[in-house]
């Protein structure tokens, strides 16, 4: 017995060897520069995610390694605009990694979700032309966001000048959203004051959802068996959830389905009066056998680009303000409201509030949200892919499967393209002395190729015409100490905030609004 014992001790040890060998030494990315406890184990990063540093430390590697770095054994950091084109650009073959699943809704993929190119083409086809520029700037749409402007100009009025813009911009961008995708039938009053709407969003912010999405995308099949034990083992798994209940989404899911089940009992007439992306969507519903779409498809995709529309749209509005009223940033402040002043009696509504389509052609609000965007991208982190086949990126042959990724955190912070990269100053958009083609290269904030952000126009059109509002109006300033203290907003399992500052509140922003 004690033979059999040393023998198998033996193989173990032999094995672990051979492994560690074959990973710092004979894989085809052995040749990438990485340190070598993330050349040996994925849980290296792993850990990294769970302190809520992976992309911190990924752009730390960057300028330590250089523009491609092995940040796992079988995955790979990209800084390059080849390495962009290679894997983001159209015709690439890379697809989503498994990564995505966690975006799935009730039970069913999505556009986002989808791992193909194909598939995401086939879906994105049915409904791209609602989120056309054109289509957001006029008509319907940009009557609903100028009316949405109006409706937080009037909450600032009646609640209060000084106050946390965190959860009122929160209420912009979702009463926008679930009206552009659902319409009369789940179309939310968060800026009229409407609790049950406003209550959604409690579950969006609770700061434990990092933990929770951790284990959601490194152990998510024992997430899965742990959130569904009822009786006695549900009691006892309770003590070990990551997150208790109600967990993210959940509120804003039950929203966005009744809404689904709304539209989908309405008459043919009441479904005829719409304009909404549920109704564009259900011109293409069908039972499953007839390869339609059936409730199911209609909803997750609903249910998903309005989860894609909410924290997106207000946490950059939020960061655009708050860094304007920095006392150091007033020079910004005033260039924005002097520009805004000059929008004619034409280019306002009857209610005084600037066109959707004339906000758009403000340049120094559009350099605002681009420098907000570079500094603040609201999804900053990695943006993983991989290919079926072996192919070679920036001179590095890739093994098939292999992780790649690129994130816009760090191509936003390189310092050959973007001078003090980590100074918020939108002047460098209209500065002729820069290199404005190389700098539109690297800014990433809404990804590129095929799957870009398909709510980028609808995104940028809120953003610009709230804050062309806003400045008409009033001079904004920090409350609280927040001229020294930067707001903090979640994403995934990290937490992103203004570095240079002597502290962060997660998920606060006090400003104050003084008429001008």
């Amino acid at each position: 017995m004690p033979v059999i014992i040393a023998a198998i001790a033996t193989l173990g040890v032999a094995f672990l060897v051979y492994c560690i060998c074959w990973s710092l030494f004979s894989n085809p990315l052995a040749r990438i520069p990485v340190p070598k406890s993330f050349a040996l184990t994925k849980w290296r990063l792993a850990y990294e995610d769970y302190k809520g540093t992976r992309t911190r430390k990924i752009h730390a590697l960057h300028g330590q390694y250089g523009p491609v770095v092995r940040v796992g054994p079988n995955e790979v950091a990209f800084n390059s605009l080849s390495a962009m084109r290679a894997i983001y650009g159209a015709g690439s073959g890379f697809e989503r990694t498994s990564f995505y699943h966690m975006f799935s809704t009730y039970g069913r993929m999505n556009m986002f979700s989808f791992n193909t190119v194909e598939q995401h083409a086939e879906r994105k086809k049915l409904f791209a032309n609602a989120y056309a520029k054109s289509t957001i700037l006029r008509g319907e749409n940009a009557h609903m966001i100028e009316t949405k402007v109006g409706k937080y100009m009037q909450l600032l009025e009646r609640e209060g000048r000084a106050h946390d813009i965190f959860p009122t911009l929160h209420y912009f961008s979702l009463d926008n959203i679930t009206e552009f995708i659902y319409g009369d039938f789940g179309k939310t009053a968060c800026l009229d004051g409407v609790e049950k709407d406003r209550a959604l969003l409690r579950d969006i912010i609770n700061t434990g959802s990092r933990k929770l999405t951790w284990f959601t995308v490194h152990s998510p099949k024992f997430i899965v068996w742990l959130y569904s034990r009822t009786g006695i083992m549900g009691c006892i798994a309770r003590q070990f959830y990551p997150m208790q209940k109600p967990i993210p989404y959940t509120s804003i899911k039950l929203h966005a389905m009744k809404a689904c089940q709304g539209f989908s009992h309405a008459s043919a007439g009441e479904k005829a009066q719409q304009s909404s992306l549920i109704s564009k969507l259900w011109k293409h519903h069908r039972s499953e056998k007839d390869g339609g779409l059936d409730d199911l498809d209609i909803a997750s995709e609903c249910a998903d680009q309005l989860d894609g529309g909410i924290d997106t749209t207000s946490d950059t509005l939020m960061f655009a303000i708050w860094s304007l009223s920095r006392p150091e940033h007033r020079r910004f402040q005033q260039k924005l409201i002097d520009e805004v002043r000059t929008l004619s009696e034409d280019e306002l509504n009857a209610g005084g509030i600037p066109r959707a389509e004339a906000a758009d052609k403000l340049p120094y609000v559009d350099a605002v949200i681009k420098e907000t965007l570079r500094l603040f991208a609201p999804l900053p982190a990695s943006e993983p892919r991989s290919l079926s086949k072996a192919t070679t990126v920036d001179g590095y042959l890739i093994p098939a499967r292999t992780v790649v990724s690129i994130s816009p955190y760090t191509l936003h912070r390189n310092p050959k393209v973007f001078k003090d990269p980590l100074k918020f100053n939108p002047d460098r958009w209209l500065d002729p002395s820069q290199d404005l083609a190389q700098m539109k290269k690297f800014f990433w904030a809404f990804s590129s190729g095929g799957r870009m952000c398909i709510g980028m126009h609808i995104a940028m059109a809120e953003m610009s015409t709230l804050l062309a509002a806003l400045y008409r109006n009033y001079t904004t300033e920090p409350r609280e100490g927040f001229d020294v203290v930067s707001p903090g907003i979640t994403s995934r399992f990290e937490v992103f905030y203004d570095e240079g500052c002597s502290g962060m509140r997660e998920h606060e922003c006090q400003i104050e609004f003084k008429s001008q």
